[in-house]
């Protein structure tokens, strides 16, 4: 027969985090009238605090031990009395030490402090202390900005990982988490306070041409690699971007000191040297000294955004003043193959999309023609029609189909494609480089009116103006709408794919490699901007000339051209 109660292991069972004893609950203590457990919570925060911030009190005090501790205490009686009247922190250790800081500073300017101390010559560094900035230096500010974004419980996990260099269980015991819920949080707090640098650059960069290369230096900085050759020289002229770069370089390995200095802005290192944590056998990699400020070059601010699309004079048009009539002439030539061949690779597909597109009636204010460029002679040649649906038109009496383009992307510097990166594709995903397949998410459908719309899933479009310069997948939008330009694209005979939103812009890969992000920059000549029609399979979606031979001819790598 069973025992009603089985023996007990002969071990105790491990010990767990305890919710009561975690930062925030002994904070909320603190609100609550009873005055035992008053006295608790401020026993236990000073036995968890007290060493660190008496630390770094001792390295903002010149003058005696006893100094140092004066000034911790004033540093935790200010905290607690805050906690007593707001809201419990999750992050108490980085806002002590501030506080520390923040009292030594105002000591240093206080001559009747003097008188108090035991030793009055200088109650703090005062010289020191009044004419440094206790604020974060120039080159830590988009740091300090994205740390002060962040939760306060991913603030508890960076900074007692990564500053005091203590283990895991350290602050999963604060926060009253499992260590292993702990280091998935931990990976999440590095990606926002990443992500947080990444946003702060964007919203203080000076000029707008900054804010497009928040990703163009993330992506090769992430995967240890040099930035692009343009990219590298806009950070050398631009100490905005260059102190950005610095930052984001912090990320492998020398988060600490980033975060100190972010944070604490004096005594940081000093603070960093009495770690526990951080005292191994070994040396210890110096970081990186930050650069020095340097006058950023005189330069022009880039032109307005220009107006889009038929709504006003001064449009950018990359094929001025082509008519159907015209076009038609330059392919009934003799020597057509030759004029084609001579326009450079990809430009023969191009060619004769520009004919469909100029038998294209623009009916409306909004619309224009939607193959690269869109200039083309608004008035119909005879016998053409009206189109009867944004994305099919019948054909015209040339004998050119007016579908969409249908197509690939290929890119001329990488040789890959343009795909997306999850296989479930939904508004937002991002999109990427990959090697060139048969697969339907490297399939683009380029429409009349510059809309480039996916093929694997209709509904989505390729969307340059939703995040920060990255490019990806968003809900296809109207051509009267007001995002309409943010979906919409000229595409230039040299390869180019510009923005309707912005035409001083366009669309390149952040690396010319496999997986890279695909994003928006300022235009270049560069290869890597130029992106090749490459159609991989013949489909009824593709143009083609009428009467043509069946096998097409190759331009160049991954390009396929009607013969003529």
């Amino acid at each position: 027969m069973r025992t009603p109660h089985p023996p007990q292991p002969p071990y105790p069972p491990a010990p767990g985090p305890d919710a009561a004893d975690t930062d925030a609950r002994l904070a909320a203590v603190l609100r609550e009238p009873a005055e035992t457990e008053d006295t608790h919570a401020v026993a236990v925060l000073l036995v968890r605090h007290w060493d660190p911030v008496r630390d770094y009190a001792a390295i903002c005090s010149a003058s005696s031990e006893k100094a140092a501790a004066v000034l911790a205490t004033a540093a935790f009686d200010k905290v607690l009395g805050t906690l007593r009247r707001s809201e419990p922190s999750a992050a108490l250790r980085p806002q002590l030490l501030v506080t520390v800081r923040d009292i030594a500073k105002a000591w240093s300017t206080d001559q009747r402090v003097s008188t108090l101390l035991p030793e009055p010559r200088k109650p703090v560094n005062g010289r020191e202390m009044r004419t440094s900035k206790v604020t974060a230096p120039e080159n830590r500010i988009l740091a300090a900005r994205a740390f002060q974004a962040i939760p306060a419980e991913a603030q508890c996990l960076l900074w007692h990982t990564e500053v005091e260099a203590e283990p895991i269980s350290s602050p999963a015991e604060l926060l009253g988490m499992d260590t292993d819920t702990a280091l998935a949080e931990l990976e999440q707090a590095r990606e926002k306070f990443r992500s947080g640098c990444l946003r702060a650059h964007t919203e203080l960069a000076a000029i707008p041409e900054c804010r497009y290369y928040s990703r163009l230096l993330d992506v090769p900085i992430r995967r240890g690699g040099a930035l692009l050759p343009d990219v590298q020289r806009h950070v050398d002229e631009c100490r905005h971007c260059r102190y950005a770069a610095e930052q984001l370089g912090h990320f492998d390995g020398r988060l600490g000191v980033l975060l100190a200095e972010s944070v604490l802005a004096w005594g940081a290192r000093r603070y960093l040297d009495t770690r526990p944590g951080r005292r191994r056998p070994g040396p210890t990699p110096a970081p990186a000294p930050a650069p020095a400020p340097a006058p950023a070059p005189a330069r022009s601010e880039p032109s307005p955004v220009p107006p889009r699309r038929h709504s006003g004079p001064g449009r950018h048009r990359h094929l001025p003043r082509v008519t159907a009539a015209g076009m038609r002439s330059l392919l009934a030539r003799d020597n057509s193959r030759a004029v084609i061949t001579g326009m450079g690779v990809g430009s023969a597909v191009l060619l004769a999309g520009l004919l469909a597109a100029s038998l294209w009636p623009d009916t409306s204010s909004d619309a224009g023609p939607g193959l690269p460029g869109g200039a083309a002679s608004t008035t119909a040649a005879p016998g053409s029609q009206a189109p009867t649906d944004s994305s099919t038109f019948p054909p015209s009496s040339t004998g050119i189909s007016t579908s969409p383009l249908r197509t690939r992307l290929r890119n001329a510097a990488a040789d890959l494609c343009l795909d997306f990166q999850d296989r479930t594709p939904k508004a937002g995903t991002a999109t990427k480089l990959a090697t060139c397949s048969s697969a339907t998410s490297q399939q683009w459908s380029y429409e009349s009116d510059g809309l480039l719309r996916s093929v694997a899933e209709p509904g989505l479009c390729l969307d340059s103006h939703a995040d920060d310069g990255v490019v990806a997948l968003g809900e296809c939008a109207g051509r009267k709408t007001p995002d309409a330009a943010d979906v919409r694209y000229d595409l230039t005979l040299q390869g180019r794919l510009i923005p309707r939103w912005r035409a001083e812009l366009a669309v390149t890969p952040a690396a010319p490699t496999g997986g890279s992000q695909i994003v928006v920059k300022i235009r270049d000549e560069s290869a890597e901007q130029v992106w090749l029609i490459d159609s991989a399979t013949a489909s009824p979606a593709s143009l083609t000339v009428a009467g043509a031979a069946s096998r097409p001819s190759r331009t160049g790598a991954g390009v396929t051209s009607p013969p003529v």
